[in-house]
Formats: C-alpha cells, sequence, structure tokens
C-alpha cells in the first residue's frame, strides 16, 4: 500500500480495540486518515490510541446495541476530528448451534450485536456521514453470510442479515454520496477464532488469513479508489466459496 491513500478521513471503527478492528485502525492511520477505536474494551482500546498517536486515534466506549450509546460516540468524532467519512461496522460476536440446540436468549444476542448494531450505526452516523459529501460505510459480515454454515444460526442469520441490510442501504444513501458496501472474511487468524478447531482442505489456498489482509480492502473501500463500488458483496475468503474443494476426483 501507499502511503496518503486515505489522507484526510475519519474513520470510526467499532470493536476497534483488537483483533480485525485493531488492523484495520493501524492499516487506515498508516495510510493518513484520523481514527475512533470504539469498543467496550476500555484498556485495550485507549492503549492502542495512545500507541496510535495523539491527534491521529482517539479511544470512545461503544455499546454497539444501544442508540445513546452510538449517538455519544458519533458526536465525539465529529467534536475530535471535524468530521465523519468511513464508519466501519465490525464488532460482532459468534455464537454456535442449530435451531434444535442454540438458546433463544443466544439467538437474540447475536442478532443484536452482529446485525442491529449495524443498523443503529448506519442510523446514527447517517446525517455526519451525508455532510462529508463522500463517505463510505464498510460493513463486516462473513462467508456465513454468503452460504449456509453448520450449526451456525444465529451468526448465519445476522451476517446474511447484514448483506441485505448493506445492499438495501446502498440504494438508499446512494443519493447521499454515501457508498455501503460489505466484506465477507472466511477464516482469519484472531482472538475471536483462536479457539476453533478447524482445517484448511476447503480453502483452495490452503489457509486462513492475516487480518491485514482484510484490512487491504478495508483501505480500498474507505479510500477514493473504490469510489464507484457500492451495494458490493465482496469476498475475501481464499475461494472457501467458490465451490466444493474437498469433492475427489470422479
Amino acid at each position: 500500500m501507499t502511503n496518503g491513500r486515505v489522507a484526510g478521513k475519519v474513520a470510526l471503527i467499532t470493536g476497534g480495540a483488537r483483533g480485525m478492528g485493531e488492523s484495520h485502525a493501524r492499516a487506515l492511520v498508516a495510510e493518513g486518515a484520523n481514527v475512533v477505536i470504539a469498543d467496550l474494551l476500555e484498556d485495550e482500546g485507549r492503549a492502542l490510541a495512545a500507541e496510535l498517536g495523539e491527534g491521529r486515534a482517539l479511544f470512545v466506549p461503544l455499546d454497539v446495541t444501544d442508540e445513546e450509546s452510538w449517538n455519544a460516540a458519533v458526536a465525539a468524532t465529529v467534536d475530535a476530528f471535524g468530521k465523519l467519512d468511513v464508519l466501519i461496522n465490525n464488532a460482532g460476536i459468534f455464537t454456535r448451534g442449530s435451531v434444535v440446540d442454540a438458546s433463544v436468549s443466544d439467538f437474540r444476542k447475536t442478532i443484536d450485536i452482529d446485525l442491529t448494531g449495524v443498523f443503529i450505526g448506519m442510523h446514527a452516523a447517517a446525517a455526519a456521514l451525508e455532510a462529508s459529501g463522500n463517505a463510505s460505510v464498510i460493513n463486516i459480515s462473513s462467508i456465513a453470510g454468503l452460504v449456509g454454515f453448520k450449526n451456525r444460526a444465529a451468526y448465519a442469520a445476522a451476517k446474511w442479515g447484514v448483506q441485505g441490510l448493506t445492499k438495501t442501504s446502498a440504494m438508499d444513501l446512494g443519493p447521499l454520496g454515501i457508498r455501503v458496501n460489505s466484506i465477507h472474511p472466511g477464516s482469519v487468524r484472531t482472538p475471536l477464532t483462536a479457539g476453533l478447531k478447524r482445517g484448511f482442505g476447503q480453502i483452495p489456498l490452503g489457509r486462513d488469513a492475516d487480518s491485514a489482509e482484510i484490512s487491504a480492502l478495508v483501505v480500498y473501500l474507505a479510500s477514493d479508489e473504490s469510489r464507484f463500488v457500492t451495494g458490493a458483496a465482496i469476498a475475501i475468503d481464499g475461494g472457501e466459496t467458490a465451490g466444493n474443494n474437498l469433492r475427489e476426483d470422479a
């Protein structure tokens, strides 16, 4: 990446204190943006903001399920940096279970954080993004929002919902100068996935992704290089959703 691709832009990143969110924050700052790290993990978020530099990064506490918390985060962003150009809805949780054995409470919690949180975020940030005149919303979904995922009823439902909300919002917000796209990562090395037991035979490239590889796509969608890209659902999965990579030749 060339320094300055998002110079002067201001980005708000949910779940920005660690994992992919942290990686996105580092990549955007390296390319010239100012970032707001929004998270419930206050110690980690403040430490990251301090490392990235005063005047370049700010931590704000955010519960993505709470509208007032969102309003405060957007207001803090505009107060600190004067505007909001990029919203990255990255925060999320992962739960297991089918419609038979998943609990109703886990289902509701997953939908509340992974899907409703994205809606509230766009709702709260829409006016500030419109004022930017050239804004980008990047919703982090999953390949579980492109294909079915066994034993992941709540997670898949939420991530498919993010794709639908993204495409609908691209049509609704395009006239306001706001682009909306979703990223659908496959297997990525993050704290959220550290405890999972998984192989990579289903992935044509034969490995998982580093967070920085996802962040490169985030930088592109945040930058003016993607100014004609909206309503897209972009898989970044090493080919995992391309087809059945485990089927043997006949």
